[in-house]
């Protein structure tokens, strides 16, 4: 202050001079007190004082302001400094670690996470939940998301944006969990994934996992599975956070990025630019999130809709003499044989060895005295979920999903063996090997008695997921069942399985003579191929699969040949196509169905279906929706609708 003032202090002399000058009595503390008014000079002073004082204060205004100013910078500074230091203490230890020791390591780690932060977030906002879309060009996008995004946090206080940040990033993470698991549906069912529904099938995956690939792999799969959940739900949110820190830290230059990228956005939208096919201007983050939002709106809706046709059912009060009336007497057995689907008759790698069999198998069955028509069913699944497509066919009603599933079973819709079982006039029975635990659908299905994989008295190793041969399942049904003498026909649900992927280890067809209780299978399996191998290869997938329908149609044409009678009819289809990587991707949903018969009737009254002769179907020959069998097959053989009865 004292380059401000002119008032400088006297020399210590002259002040000494000054007091030394008194007289010796006196005291300054006794002598009245003066001020610098009361001489001219010091009036003179007080007048240069006021002034120096005046100056002095507006001089110093601009530095007390400056000052005011820096100290809220500097708090600033240090609430951003604070925001990364937070964060990057995570990745390089504290401010007084080695980052100080190698600074210039320090700021590559810090630049390749802040890179990897920026791609991780760009990822999970233009991952496509179809496989067929994971190109290059889809990660070539803008994201409007992450422009509104940008936007939001730039506007919020460090708390608030701090915790939506984090919000943010784990809602990113989860989206991206839904759209992996789209992926892997699609890639095996052919659909995407039901948020609703489809979390018990994931279940289903591990049972099926085990069986392929044991239990240790299959652990090892489920632990990889955690951590990448926990990874996708953490990391997200670590990036957009990191991201965020930087945005506020450099808010002028975030802004103007910003707006650059919106911009270029909106011109991209307006222009239709495109590259390699993708639009430029991305918007498909909120796009999966409305689907998703609507796929459940639809699900609760189709949950009530389905709830009431179910229970209406032209064929509900019909009485059970008017039933079936065409094949009186006759032993019926329907067999569904896992995976037979389309893409095995007419696949250029596959169709040759089956449609020989199929050929082959005519001959053999028109030798023994049966005649045989086929058609197409389209299913209402595809690559797994088989009880979806035995239900659609014997309830007659499309059922796609689980939810359906449970509501049609836990009714009394009448399916096509309840409707034998409420003739009266046979006995009704089921071969189910895949069943390993208790089944109470049986009683909806109409089954006197179901012989599950504990019932059917096998001794023999398990083929991957398959726990019998067909071929043993099969001699078991004529053991337990079609070889007795009983006193009514037999209608009889069989599914055979040997066909189920993996598709490795494969059964033979052995002498029904050395079937036995199914030891004879212990070499043939361990000879077998291991499924890690076979399914290295596509080729080597298509190549089994195509060889496990050809020893299921084996299996069953042979027990027709030996086992068979004049009072034999044997409906046989498949359940859905095999996977997109034995079908091929878009591969229509399209099974064989046959029916053979010993009696020329039997098969005259469905002359007018159009039907190809012999076990093979034509490409012309018609194609129906798997659930109108139902009908068409009990209208056929003598049933019509009953009316309600009167009130």
């Amino acid at each position: 202050m004292s380059h401000f003032t002119r008032f400088r202090q006297l020399p210590q002399e002259t002040e000494a001079t000054a007091t030394g000058d008194l007289p010796p009595d006196s005291s300054t503390e006794n002598m009245p007190e003066r001020t610098p008014e009361d001489t001219p000079d010091g009036a003179v002073m007080a007048a240069e004082q006021d002034l120096e004082d005046t100056a002095q204060g507006e001089a110093t205004a601009p530095v007390e302001a400056e000052a005011e100013g820096a100290a809220e910078v500097e708090a600033e500074g240090a609430v951003e400094a604070e925001d990364e230091a937070e964060y990057t203490d995570t990745v390089t230890g504290p401010a007084d670690g080695w980052r100080h020791r190698h600074p210039a390591a320090a700021r590559a780690v810090a630049w390749t996470t802040t890179a990897l932060a920026g791609a991780l977030v760009l990822v999970t906002l233009l991952l496509p939940n179809d496989p067929a879309r994971l190109t290059p060009a889809e990660f070539a996008r803008i994201p409007v998301e992450g422009i509104a995004g940008a936007a939001l946090l730039l506007l919020l206080p460090r708390t608030a944006r701090r915790m939506a940040a984090v919000l943010a990033g784990a809602g990113l993470g989860l989206l991206t969990l839904l759209d992996l698991l789209d992926i892997g549906f699609a890639e095996v069912l052919g659909r995407g994934f039901n948020v609703v529904f489809d979390w018990a099938l994931l279940g289903d995956g591990a049972s099926f996992l085990q069986d392929s690939i044991g239990r240790a792999g299959t652990i090892g799969v489920e632990i990889a599975a955690v951590l990448l959940v926990l990874a996708l739900l953490v990391l997200p949110a670590l990036a957009v956070l990191r991201l965020s820190n930087l945005m506020a830290r450099h808010g002028a230059r975030a802004t103007g990025t910003t707006l650059v990228l919106g911009t270029a956005w909106v011109v991209s939208s307006a222009l239709g630019v495109q590259i390699a096919g993708a639009p430029v201007a991305s918007r498909s983050t909120s796009d999966l999130v409305q689907a998703r939002v609507d796929g459940v709106k639809a699900t609760l809706k189709d949950e009530r809709t389905f709830a009431k046709e179910a229970a209406s059912d032209p064929y509900h009060h019909t009485p059970g003499s008017r039933l079936l009336t065409g094949l009186r007497g006759k032993d019926v057995i329907f067999t569904f044989i896992e995976s037979y689907g389309r893409s095995a008759v007419q696949d250029p790698l596959m169709a040759p060895g089956v449609d020989a069999v199929l050929a082959k198998g005519t001959k053999r069955l028109r030798a023994a005295g049966y005649s045989a028509r086929s058609g197409w069913l389209t299913s209402a699944t595809y690559g797994g979920s088989s009880w979806l497509g035995h239900s659609t066919f014997l309830s007659g009603l499309w059922i796609d999903n689980q939810q359906r599933y449970r509501t049609v079973t836990a009714g009394d819709h009448l399916t096509l063996t309840s409707a034998f079982k409420r003739t009266g006039a046979w006995r009704t029975v089921g071969i189910m090997p895949g069943v390993t635990k208790s089944w109470p659908e049986g009683k909806f299905y109409g089954l006197d008695h179901v012989y599950d994989s504990r019932e059917l008295g096998y001794k023999g190793p398990k083929f991957s997921w398959s726990t019998m041969p067909d071929q043993y399942s099969l001699a078991a049904f004529e053991r337990l069942e079609h070889g007795k003498p009983h006193d009514k026909p037999l209608m009889s649900e069989i599914i055979l399985t040997s066909s189920h992927n993996p598709w490795a280890p494969l059964p033979k067809t052995i002498g029904w003579d050395k079937v036995g209780d199914g030891s004879v299978y212990n070499s043939i399996e361990k000879a077998g191929k291991h499924p890690v191998d076979v399914w290295q290869q596509t080729d080597k997938v298509r190549t089994e699969y195509g060889k496990s329908i050809q020893y299921s149609l084996n299996s069953l044409i042979s027990y027709v040949e030996k086992y068979g009678n004049k009072n034999t009819v044997l409906v046989f289809l498949g359940d859905h196509q095999p996977v997109a990587k034995v079908s091929g991707d878009h591969a229509s949903r399209d099974v064989p169905v046959a029916i053979v018969a010993h009696d020329p009737d039997v098969l005259k009254r469905i002359s007018d279906w159009g039907y190809t002769p012999g076990l093979n179907p034509g490409r012309k020959a018609p194609v129906w929706r798997m659930d109108a069998f139902r009908n068409r097959f009990l209208s056929a053989y003598g049933s019509h609708p009953g009316p309600a009865p009167s009130r």
